[in-house]
């Protein structure tokens, strides 16, 4: 399983150069004592922190702590910390933070959230799409 997150992560970073964001893996960024994503990418005017994550299908369930560490990165190193999603046959859905549910013991990602998901160029700064009246 390890490998094949490797792969998306190569194929995020491929995307997100073609959308003009520079990007590289972070090496180790699943075993790291210090807190840190799995991809960083900018372009002089957006920098981003990147968990990326697939699934088979929703709910995704991400870890209090994973998601405190990529926040705690994001505002060390001056980006925005986004969770990169990927779904079967689904391009690449990028939710910032904030845009996360709560729950008891994690923050999730599911079918309500899911539409909400920002696309690449959104991401990159090209364009915003208004969503629920308000500029995201």
């Amino acid at each position: 399983m390890k490998s094949k997150g490797s792969r998306f992560e190569r194929d995020l970073i491929a995307e997100l150069w073609k959308a003009g964001l520079a990007a590289i893996r972070v090496a180790g960024s699943g075993v790291s004592t210090f807190p840190c994503p799995d991809i960083v990418a900018g372009n002089g005017r957006v920098y981003l922190a990147i968990e990326v994550k697939m699934r088979k299908d929703l709910p995704l369930y991400i870890s209090n702590d994973e998601v405190e560490k990529l926040v705690s990165f994001a505002y060390d190193f001056g980006a925005e910390a986004y969770v990169a999603l990927k779904l079967p046959r689904k391009k690449w859905k990028f939710f910032p933070v904030r845009m996360l549910e709560r729950t008891e013991k994690n923050f999730k990602i599911d079918e309500n959230i899911y539409p909400l998901g920002l696309d690449i160029e959104e991401v990159a700064g090209k364009f915003f799409q208004e969503r629920l009246g308000e500029k995201v």
